[in-house]
C-alpha cells in the first residue's frame, strides 16, 4: 500500500478512536471522505500514475475507504449506546461536569491554630493530654480539693468518683511540671467538658491553657506575654484591662477584659454598654500547685492563663450564637 495512503488510513483511525460527539466523527467523515477528503483526492489522483499501478492503487484506495466507512459507523453507534446508557441512568454525559467543593478548616480550628502559632513564635511549646482526667489531676493538684466551693463552678461530668471529663486543660500543665524541671512554657490546646448548654455555652468546647515557671517571673512577664496575643488575635488598636479575680490555682489572680471589638469602648449590647469584653483568665500559680509537683516556691515563680476558643472566634468573626459552631451548616461554615 502507497505510504500516503496508509498515512491517511493511521490518522483517520486515530482521530476517530479519540472522538467524543457525532459532530466530530461527522467532520472527519468529511474531512477524510467527502469531496474534498483525503481518500477522495487520493482517489483523483490515480489517473496520473502510471497504467501498471492503477489497478493496485484504485484497490487500496477502495479498501481504506471501506475501512474508514466501517470505522465511522461503528464509533456513531458506539455514542449512540452510551446516550442511551446514561438516559436509561439518568444520566446526561452532555452536561458539564460538576466542580468539587473545596473545603476549608473550621473556624474553631482556624483561630486556635492562629493562638498556638503566636505562642510559638514567643518561644512557648505546644502540650496535650487526656480527655479523661483523675480527680488528683482535674482537681486536687490543681489546689481544689474535695468539697471546695470552685467545684461549683466546673459543671463536671463525673465518670465515678475519682474520674471525670476533664473541665480544662490545666491538669495538662500538672502533667508537665511532674515531667520536666523549670524552667517551662507549654500551651495547652484540647476539648473539655462542663455540664452547661445555652447560647454562649456548650457541653464541649475547646480551650487553650498557657504556664510558663522560671526564676524572678512577675506579673509584668503576665501581662506582655497576654497583651501580645490579644494585639495579634485583634490588632494593636485592642486594649486591656486585668481585673482582680479569684482561681485556686493562681494568686493573685484576675480576668482579663478588652476593648469591645463591636463598639469599640462606647457601649452596645454585646459588652453590655460597658464598653468592655471578658476574654480569659489568668494569675501567678499558687504556690500550693508548685508543692504538689515538687517545685522549689522559694526559687520558682510562675503564670497561667486560659480562653475559651469560642469565646475568642465569636468576638473575632461577631458570632452571636455558639451553636452555630456545632450545627455543620455549610451556609455559615463557607463564610470562613
Amino acid at each position: 500500500m502507497d505510504k500516503d495512503l496508509e498515512k491517511i488510513k493511521n490518522s483517520a483511525l486515530s482521530e476517530l478512536e479519540n472522538a467524543s460527539t457525532v459532530d466530530e466523527i461527522n467532520t472527519l467523515s468529511v474531512r477524510y471522505l467527502g469531496r474534498k477528503g483525503a481518500v477522495t483526492q487520493y482517489l483523483r489522483h490515480i489517473s496520473s500514475l502510471p497504467e501498471q499501478e492503477r489497478p493496485a492503487a484504485g484497490k487500496n484506495a477502495n479498501q481504506v475507504k471501506k475501512i474508514l466507512e466501517d470505522a465511522i459507523k461503528t464509533a456513531k453507534e458506539r455514542l449512540e449506546d452510551i446516550r442511551e446508557g446514561s438516559e436509561s441512568a439518568g444520566i446526561d454525559v452532555t452536561l458539564p461536569g460538576r466542580p468539587a467543593l473545596q473545603g476549608t478548616l473550621h473556624p474553631i480550628t482556624q483561630i486556635n491554630r492562629r493562638i498556638c502559632d503566636i505562642f510559638i513564635r514567643m518561644g512557648f511549646d505546644i502540650a496535650e493530654g487526656p480527655e479523661v482526667e483523675s480527680d488528683y489531676y482535674n482537681f486536687e493538684a490543681l489546689n481544689i480539693p474535695k468539697y471546695h466551693p470552685a467545684r461549683d463552678m466546673q459543671d463536671t461530668f463525673y465518670m465515678s468518683d475519682n474520674i471525670v471529663l476533664r473541665t480544662h486543660t490545666s491538669p495538662i500543665q500538672v502533667r508537665m511540671m511532674e515531667q520536666y524541671a523549670p524552667p517551662i512554657r507549654v500551651v495547652a490546646p484540647g476539648k473539655v467538658y462542663r455540664c452547661d448548654s445555652d447560647l454562649t455555652h456548650t457541653p464541649m468546647f475547646h480551650q487553650i491553657e498557657g504556664l510558663l515557671v522560671d526564676e524572678k517571673v512577675s506579673f509584668g512577664d503576665l501581662k506582655g506575654v497576654l497583651t501580645e496575643l490579644v494585639h495579634q488575635v485583634f490588632d494593636t488598636e485592642t486594649s486591656l484591662r486585668f481585673r482582680p479575680s479569684f482561681f485556686p490555682f493562681t494568686e493573685p489572680s484576675a480576668e482579663v477584659d478588652i476593648l469591645c471589638v463591636m463598639c469599640r469602648g462606647k457601649g452596645c449590647k454585646v459588652c453590655s454598654h460597658t464598653g468592655w469584653l471578658e476574654v480569659l483568665g489568668c494569675g501567678m500559680v499558687h504556690p500550693a500547685v508548685f508543692e504538689n509537683v515538687g517545685y522549689d516556691t522559694r526559687r520558682y515563680t510562675g503564670f497561667a492563663f486560659g480562653m475559651g476558643v469560642e469565646r475568642i472566634a465569636m468576638l473575632k468573626y461577631g458570632i452571636n450564637d455558639i451553636r452555630l459552631f456545632f450545627e455543620s451548616d455549610d451556609r455559615f461554615l463557607r463564610q470562613f
